[in-house]
């Protein structure tokens, strides 16, 4: 009997599904209905334990007995994506997804003396595990050791060229930085950083905006020289170069999706560090429906992005999704009618029907000399990627006050700031109380793992003041809506989150605001208006995500300052 049948049988596939599984053959039918959403791989495994007369573990809560894995060898457990759970009896049981792989429990009972005995398992469970106690690229790591272990070619002392003279090692060493990106990519990392310290290499990957610690092999410090190399000649930088900060760039295509991954060295104390930003194009969607706005600042923000003159200003820390909410804007007022040029640095995605020039400093293309020129071409809306000093914001204010709409980012803490942030530029107040028409802060947090929520009925001490008088203030009696914590599940690799979502404060300029800034008021004067205008802040923005049960109490406590 084959597998679709036995499948059949166990009434997890239909007739008409195994016909059409049957299309393709009898190679990989389990992959192919979980990989299909034909069924879940914890049904298929069920279905074929109890067919088969195997054991089916759950191995979420699993605890791995090091001991016992480091008598198997490590190259061969990655490879076959095989565990061992335990010894009974002189038996060890080893976990595999693949209750056909007899040729790999054969191989593995050869190289390991024992007597093996299967259980299945899912697939990413197993990986999890090996990955966590082992470190990503284990298997690599272990066999660039074995090749080594007579001539020591790689060293972080001894080798600072990081050359590789066997040919087989260095198809090791480049196996081992792909599998570190691949790893960062499937946890939809952000930021990978190679961090040199006095012990070798430690890895970080930043999911969510948290800095996660990566487990690693701890051999992998004699191949760190080899490792810097690797990734130079990736991103076609000087390999000999070791005193100066080196930036590149490293194009990758991963399950056909197009990464671009941006690397930034610097010299540090014990070697090189390297953070590389790394870019999914193929999630890269802009459409400001994606960007949730509270249902409450739509309309505004629409209006003001058709505007058709002024400047319009989007304030935040790095990696607080300005970039992506004005991107959006853009594709929401983009037609054939309108012309958009941007000035960026870098140009990070390319977008349909925009004109972008990419800042190169070196060469005297600032964003101001950028912007002085583009006036010539005629725009009708002008994206700057961040005012940084008197000459940007001068320009970007005539740029506005020339009959043009200005978009562009700067760095305050929250939109009051922004007034007096271009005030300290140098810039005229009433200038500034003249052109700028609006100012959006934006945060990011965390979302809560719908899989895994909990909902909680907190102690009233336990809660924020800010939020208990947010609560009453807004008088719907939202607080008898159940709370909600992060929990962690297989699903969000423990953390109890699943990706982001915006908070938003949005301040637009009226006559009586206009009037604080050309007299030079404090931000804390423009915020204690706004507020008596109905301004919400950012924390009370993240409040309402809260008793919506998309985020956490702790969250939007740990992104925002109290008030």
């Amino acid at each position: 009997m084959n597998l679709t049948s036995i499948l059949v049988k166990r009434d997890v596939l239909s007739s008409e599904q195994a016909q059409e599984l049957a299309r393709g053959g009898e190679s990989c039918v389990s992959q192919r209905v979980i990989d299909g959403n034909f069924a879940r791989e914890e049904e298929v495994l069920q279905a074929l334990a109890a067919e088969f007369g195997l054991e089916f573990l759950d191995l979420t809560n699993f605890t791995v007995d090091r001991n016992l894995l480091g008598s198997f060898p490590s190259g061969e457990l990655f490879r076959r994506n095989m565990l061992p759970i335990d010894v009974r009896q002189r038996v060890v049981r080893v976990a595999t997804h693949d209750p056909l792989d007899l040729e790999g429990l054969d191989e593995l009972s050869s190289l390991s003396g024992f007597v093996l005995e299967a259980v299945l398992a899912c697939r990413e469970q197993i990986a999890k595990h090996l990955k966590d106690n082992l470190g990503v690229g284990g298997g690599t790591v272990r066999e660039l050791m074995d090749r080594s272990s007579d001539d020591d070619n790689i060293s972080a002392s001894n080798d600072e060229d990081g050359n590789l003279d066997d040919e087989s090692q260095a198809s090791s060493v480049m196996k081992l930085v792909n599998e570190l990106l691949l790893e960062a990519i499937q946890l939809r990392a952000s930021d990978i950083h190679l961090e040199p310290d006095e012990q070798g290499i430690d890895v970080r990957y930043r999911v969510d905006g948290i800095l996660r610690s990566q487990p690693m092999p701890p051999e992998i410090h004699r191949f760190r020289a080899a490792i810097v190399s690797r990734l130079k000649i990736m991103a076609k930088l000087n390999i000999a170069e070791k005193r100066l900060p080196q930036d590149g760039r490293i194009k990758l295509t991963v399950a056909g999706r197009d990464i671009d991954v941006r690397v930034s060295i610097i010299p540090m104390l014990h070697g090189e560090g390297i953070v590389m930003r790394l870019l999914d194009k193929s999630r890269s969607k802009f459409d400001l429906s994606l960007v949730d706005f509270p249902a409450d600042l739509v309309a505004p923000w629409n209006k003001l992005i058709r505007r058709p003159h002024g400047m319009v200003l989007v304030t935040g820390p790095t990696g607080s999704g300005k970039t992506t909410t004005l991107y959006s804007s853009l594709a929401e007022v983009s037609s054939r009618d309108i012309k958009i040029i941007t000035v960026e640095d870098p140009v990070e995605y390319q977008l349909r029907g925009v004109n972008q020039i990419q800042v190169q400093s070196k060469i005297g293309l600032t964003f101001a000399a950028g912007l002085r020129s583009i006036l010539r071409h005629d725009p009708d809306v002008i994206l700057i990627g961040e005012i940084r000093d008197h000459e940007t914001a001068s320009s970007a204010i005539q740029a506005s006050l020339t009959g043009h709409l200005v978009l562009s980012t700067l760095h305050t803490n929250d939109a009051p700031s922004a007034y007096t942030r271009l005030i300290d530029m140098e810039i005229e107040p009433y200038l500034v109380a003249s052109t700028v028409e609006a100012v959006l802060a934006q945060r990011l947090v965390r979302r809560l793992c719908p899989s895994c929520r909990q909902s909680y009925s907190p102690n009233p001490e336990e809660l924020p003041i800010d939020f208990a008088r947010f609560v009453v203030a807004t008088k719907q009696g939202r607080r008898q809506q159940p709370l909600f914590r992060a929990v962690g599940c297989r699903e969000c690799y423990g953390t109890g989150y699943s990706g982001r979502i915006a908070i938003f404060e949005l301040l637009p300029s009226d006559a009586e605001l206009r009037q604080l800034c050309t007299r030079s008021a404090s931000a804390n004067e423009m915020k204690n208006y706004a507020v008596s205008r109905g301004f919400r802040t950012l924390r009370q923005s993240g409040w309402n995500r809260v008793l919506d049960g998309q985020t956490s109490i702790d969250e939007v406590v740990r992104v925002c300052a109290e008030e």
